[in-house]
C-alpha cells in the first residue's frame, strides 16, 4: 500500500500536470459492443460492466489528455473505410461531450485544454495497414487529425516487421523509410510499439524527428517480443522520443506470457481470435482461468518497468500508455483508468520526485509532440509532398 501522504501529493501533482496517456482502445470497443451507439454507451456515466473508460473515471485518474486510437484490425478486407469509421467515432464523442473534451492536432492544443480543464482528444492508428500502402492515405489521415501511426500492429505490413510475425523484410524496407520520412514531413509521430526490434532500430535510423512507443514496456523486465529491447532504450535521448509504459499483464508480468500464451491456443482451439473480447469469448476465457489460474500484475510490476526504464533511457524520455479497453485483463490496482493515482504514489514512494512525475505524465508528451512539429515546420519548407509508391520502391513483387 502507498503512503496516504504520496497519494495527497499525486493528486495536488495531477491538478496541475495530468496524464497524458498514449493510448486508449476505446472507439474499437465502442464498435465491437454497440457499433458506435453512444447512447447505449452514455460516457457520462460509469461504465464499469462494459468498459475500462468513461469521463467519471477519467476524471478520477486525471487524465488531461489522450490519444484515442483508431485502430482496426489488421485481417479487415476494408480498413481504411473501417479506419475512417474510427476517425469518426471520436469526432462524435468530442462533439457529444464539448465540456469535458477538446479536439487536440498540436502540443499547443493540449495546453490550451489543459487551461480549460478538459480533456485533450487526439489520435493514433494503429498498424500501417490503415494506410493500405499510399502516402496519399498517410497524408489524408493526418489531415483529419491522426498525430501517429503505429507502423505495424500483430502482423507484418509490406514495408515493416512486427514484433509478433515471422520477419519478411528485416526492419523496414525502402517504402518504408520513406513512410518514416513523410511522417516526419508532415508531423506525424512514428510510433514503435507493436513492431520488431529490427523495425525499432531502422525507424531510429531513418527519422528525424523523435519517435513515441505508445504502449510498449522493458523487454529486460519482461522478455515479449512487444516489449522494448535495453539498446533501443538507450537510444531515446538522442533521439529525443518516448517510451510510454503499457500496463498490459502479458506484457509486464513474465508469468502472464507463458499463461497467455496458453488463454491464446485455447481461444484458437475453440475457434475464436485470440484477442477476441466479445462476451462470447470472455465465457471461454474465463473458464479456461478456472482450470488455470491467472498470474496477477500489480501496481509494483508496472513501476519496476519505469524503473528499469528511467535507468536505461533518463526521466525525460519516459510516459504512460495503457491500452485501456484493449486488453481483456489489467493489473491490480489499475484496473481502469481511474487507477493511475496509484502507479504515480507507488513511483513517489519509491524516491521519484514530483518533478519526476510531471514529465512522465504531461511534459514529455507535449515536449515530443511539440518537437515533431518543429521537423515538420523546417522540411515542409524545403521538400514536398512525396509521390512514391512500394512498387517503384520495393518492386513489382511488393
Amino acid at each position: 500500500m502507498t503512503s496516504p501522504a504520496s497519494q495527497d501529493a499525486v493528486r495536488a501533482l495531477l491538478r496541475e500536470f495530468p496524464v497524458v496517456d498514449g493510448h486508449n482502445d476505446l472507439p474499437w470497443a465502442l464498435r465491437h459492443q454497440v457499433r458506435y451507439d453512444l447512447d447505449a454507451r452514455d460516457l457520462t456515466e460509469r461504465q464499469d460492466a462494459h468498459l475500462h473508460t468513461d469521463i467519471p473515471r477519467l476524471r478520477a485518474g486525471g487524465v488531461g489528455a489522450q490519444y484515442w486510437s483508431v485502430y482496426v484490425r489488421s485481417d479487415l478486407p476494408d480498413a481504411v473505410p473501417a479506419t475512417l469509421e474510427q476517425i469518426d467515432c471520436v469526432r462524435q464523442l468530442i462533439e457529444r461531450h464539448p465540456g469535458e473534451l477538446r479536439a487536440a492536432l498540436t502540443a499547443a492544443d493540449m495546453e490550451a485544454a489543459r487551461r480549460e480543464g478538459r480533456i485533450a482528444s487526439l489520435m493514433g492508428a494503429e498498424g500501417g495497414h490503415s494506410i493500405a500502402n499510399s502516402l496519399g492515405t498517410l497524408r489524408g489521415l493526418h489531415a483529419l487529425g491522426v498525430r501517429y501511426l503505429t507502423l505495424t500492429h500483430n502482423d507484418n505490413v509490406d514495408w515493416a516487421d512486427s514484433a509478433t510475425d515471422e520477419p519478411v523484410v528485416g526492419g523496414l524496407s525502402a517504402f518504408g523509410r520513406t513512410v518514416v520520412a513523410e511522417m516526419n514531413r508532415i508531423g506525424m509521430l512514428v510510433d514503435l510499439s507493436h513492431v520488431a526490434a529490427t523495425t525499432m532500430r531502422d525507424a531510429l535510423d531513418a527519422t528525424s524527428a523523435p519517435v513515441i512507443f505508445s504502449h510498449s514496456s522493458a523487454r529486460a523486465v519482461c522478455d515479449h517480443p512487444r516489449n522494448i529491447p535495453d539498446d533501443v532504450l538507450e537510444r531515446l535521448p538522442a533521439n529525443g522520443g518516448m517510451a510510454m509504459v503499457t500496463f498490459v499483464p502479458k506484457f509486464v508480468l513474465q508469468a502472464a506470457v507463458d499463461w497467455t500464451l496458453e488463454a491464446d491456443e485455447n481461444m484458437r482451439a475453440h475457434g475464436l481470435h485470440h484477442l477476441d473480447t466479445s462476451p462470447e469469448a470472455m465465457k471461454i476465457h474465463r473458464a479456461f482461468e478456472e482450470r488455470n489460474p491467472r498470474p496477477v500484475a500489480t501496481v509494483p510490476d508496472v513501476a519496476d518497468h519505469l524503473d528499469h526504464m528511467r535507468e536505461v533511457a533518463g526521466i525525460d524520455h519516459l510516459g504512460i500508455g495503457g491500452d485501456y479497453d484493449g486488453t481483456a485483463f489489467t493489473p491490480d490496482g489499475l484496473d481502469d483508468v481511474s487507477g493511475y493515482p496509484n502507479l504515480l504514489a507507488e513511483l513517489l514512494d519509491r524516491g521519484w520526485s514530483t518533478a519526476d512525475l510531471a514529465k512522465l505524465t504531461w511534459q514529455n508528451a507535449v515536449r515530443v509532440l511539440g518537437a515533431a512539429e518543429d521537423v515538420a515546420r523546417d522540411l515542409q519548407a524545403t521538400r514536398p509532398a512525396s509521390n512514391a509508391t512500394i512498387e517503384s520502391l520495393d518492386g513489382a513483387s511488393a
